[in-house]
């Protein structure tokens, strides 16, 4: 990936992602919701090595700005050819089983926001038969758990999508990475209590970014998460509905 958009470019994540593209000399937009510290990601950027860096202070849950921006970051950088989708929020799951205007803004911003700007971005990808779109899910999305399922269905929904964007793309040669995180240690995860399970967001860029390379479909990061979700997916249902997860 030579030219990239970036979005949701402020999280942890997405900010060591970026540091590793500009040190392989990609030309990157990038996307967040706060002007100051998309300057300053931009402006580190640059010292690393990236030869064009362009951003954009948005509200990715403004799905009807994201053919304006897609368009834009495709002028500013002379195309894409690829996208990684980095934006998100672990909302409160006590909050949203009382309020449905919060379980609301968790689907919002995880799926309804991510689906708008795959269609906008998947489109051109299409058309031009090249480009890759990497995508952060989560295990959280691999089976509802009562301690964060709006959570995990806003993830669960994203990963199903992503499939069959897929399935769709694959005949034109757009990649569409689905990068599968368990624990992470950054600001979003703060109040959680950490254990070994955890990983750092430069573990999880590094994995993306592998993934991305090799064009992968699905990948857990870190590995060891494939074999923890296929034993949770594994609990019969009558067994599993009485575990407190």
């Amino acid at each position: 990936m030579k030219k990239v958009i970036v979005l949701g470019a402020t999280s942890a994540i997405a900010q060591a992602t970026v540091r590793l593209l500009a040190a392989r000399g990609a030309s990157l937009y990038l996307v967040g919701r706060n002007a100051a510290n998309l300057e300053a990601v931009a402006r580190d950027a640059a010292t690393r090595g990236a030869p064009k860096v362009e951003f954009r202070a948005l509200d990715l849950n403004d799905c009807e700005a994201h053919a304006s921006l897609v368009e834009r970051a495709w002028q500013a950088l002379g195309g894409l050819d690829g996208a990684v989708l980095a934006h998100g929020v672990l909302g409160d799951q006590a909050e949203s089983q009382r309020s449905w205007a919060a379980a609301e803004l968790v689907l919002r911003t995880n799926f309804l926001s991510a689906a708008s700007l795959l269609t906008e971005l998947a489109n051109r990808f299409e058309a031009q038969k090249a480009g890759t779109l990497v995508v952060i899910s989560s295990v959280a999305g691999d089976r509802g758990r009562q301690s964060n399922y709006v959570y995990g269905a806003s993830k669960g929904a994203l990963t199903v999508f992503l499939q069959g964007l897929r399935n769709r793309l694959a005949k034109s040669g757009v990649a569409v990475v689905t990068v599968k995180p368990g624990f992470v240690d950054t600001p979003m995860t703060a109040h959680v209590p950490k254990n070994k399970l955890f990983a750092s967001p430069e573990q999880v860029a590094r994995g993306l970014l592998k993934a991305a390379d090799g064009r992968k479909n699905e990948v857990y990061v870190p590995g060891f998460w494939a074999l923890i979700m296929l034993i949770i997916r594994s609990i019969p249902e009558p067994v599993f509905k009485r575990l407190k997860l």
